[in-house]
């Protein structure tokens, strides 16, 4: 496996010749087509296959699978141009494993909304463990709020991907409120109430596990957030599935600030049988232009969660989304504009830009003018900054990833990780 950073004047067809690989395959798991044009200083990944097979008449992915001692799941994972579609037709030429080996396997959950483009999510869920459809919330006096989620979760049981229920502090009225989600676990009769609500609907609609993430929490209310994890916890694994609960990236116990004060990491990695850092959002809509989630920063988070939380139990979160801000940055006046990782690379063709690396964020940027004479900044996650955030993975041994979210087509990102790691179904 290798990362090639286009330089002026190359093509898919002479970094093929230098690598010794047919064009369409490195388009393959880098997202493109044969007829896209490059930009330098794009990242792409060179995977160098170490079996293929031509497809036959009569041959299924499953046929396949057998003869070449894989599963359909790896081959779909391989072959991302099938679209995890099992289709396929004499002549196609499928790939079976790469030359450097995956490494241990590895947990990667992520999110995904109900109105998904279904296409985009069947293309990512070959290399996904668990689907946390978003979101359930809380109604005043203890119900659930409820979520059209019934083909989520089917998709995800046709990939071997376990179904979780998200539960955030989302209301009736589409908002969030941390103050109701207080009022809930302050009242004993409310909180099991609540509780009951929630495993009944885990129940009904099969799911396998539940996702809590509760932001803003108050500082009074840290010790009682981890005491109702506890609970819920008790009753999920009664079930026997497990909790997982999201954590707000801090970087020590007593960080100040509205998001962390009531994530206490040691009390939550107790009564939480997996954690997820949302190691993501330094750069942000509102925010100045800069890395949405620099190295730097997602490292402090990681070294400061493992002296309170068994790297078993962590999962790093990875953003899968990018920032495009028109300059000048005004502070309370200005808002970039969500993107996907894809997207900032096409942006980038069509407006002749060059893709920089900040070595520090370990993270691309670019500029670029508009039509209207506007100056643009864009920062993006390409294979080379999610490789530096998949080395702190291996290098602390943690539980895995969780992705922010499958809502935006990543293929290259998606293709280290299957090749990177073995991920678990």
């Amino acid at each position: 496996m290798l990362i090639h950073v286009v330089a002026a004047g190359e093509t898919l067809t002479s970094i093929g010749r230098r690598y010794g690989l047919a064009p369409g395959l490195i388009a393959r798991y880098n997202g493109l087509s044969e007829r896209n044009f490059l930009v330098v200083g794009q990242a792409l990944l060179i995977l160098y296959p170490a079996q293929t097979y031509t497809v036959q008449a009569g041959d299924t992915l499953y046929s396949v699978a057998a003869s070449l001692g894989t599963t359909p799941m790896q081959l779909l994972q391989d072959n991302p141009n099938l679209g995890g579609v099992p289709l396929l037709y004499p002549g196609q030429v499928l790939v079976s494993g790469f030359a450097s080996p995956q490494g241990r396997q590895i947990e990667v959950m992520g999110y995904a909304y109900p109105v998904v483009d279904r296409s985009v999510l069947r293309e990512i869920l070959p290399y996904v463990s668990a689907l946390a459809p978003f979101t359930y919330g809380i109604v005043q006096g203890g119900g659930v709020v409820p979520l059209e989620d019934e083909e989520l979760i089917a998709l995800a049981r046709g990939y071997e991907a376990k179904p979780l229920m998200h539960l955030s502090t989302l209301t009736e009225d589409g908002t969030f409120s941390a103050a109701l989600a207080s009022a809930v676990m302050r009242d004993p009769e409310m909180r099991n109430r609540f509780a009951d609500a929630v495993i009944q609907t885990m129940q009904a609609k099969g799911y396998e596990g539940l996702d809590v993430d509760f932001e803003y929490v108050a500082a009074d209310d840290a010790a009682l957030y981890a005491y109702f994890l506890g609970q819920l916890r008790e009753r999920v694994n009664a079930l026997g599935y497990e909790l997982y609960a999201a954590l707000a990236p801090k970087a020590y116990a007593d960080q100040p600030g509205t998001i962390y004060e009531g994530h206490d990491y040691a009390l939550i990695g107790q009564n939480a049988g997996a954690t997820l850092l949302m190691t993501y959002e330094w750069g942000y809509t509102y925010g100045p232009p800069m890395a949405v989630a620099p190295l730097s920063s997602v490292r402090r988070v990681v070294e400061y969660a493992l002296t309170e939380i068994p790297a078993e139990k962590i999962l790093l979160g990875v953003p899968n989304y990018a920032y495009d801000w028109t300059l000048p940055y005004v502070s309370g006046r200005s808002r970039a504009q969500s993107i996907g990782n894809q997207e900032a690379v096409q942006i980038a063709a069509r407006q002749g830009a060059e893709i920089l690396f900040d070595e520090t964020a370990q993270t691309p940027w670019f500029t670029y003018t508009d039509a209207e004479g506007q100056i643009h900044e864009v920062w993006f996650e390409d294979v080379r900054s999610l490789d530096a955030k998949l080395g702190l993975v291996e290098q602390y041994g943690l539980r895995g990833v969780g992705v922010w979210n499958f809502m935006r087509p990543f293929q290259a990102g998606f293709s280290l990780l299957g090749a990177r790691f073995e991920i678990k179904k």
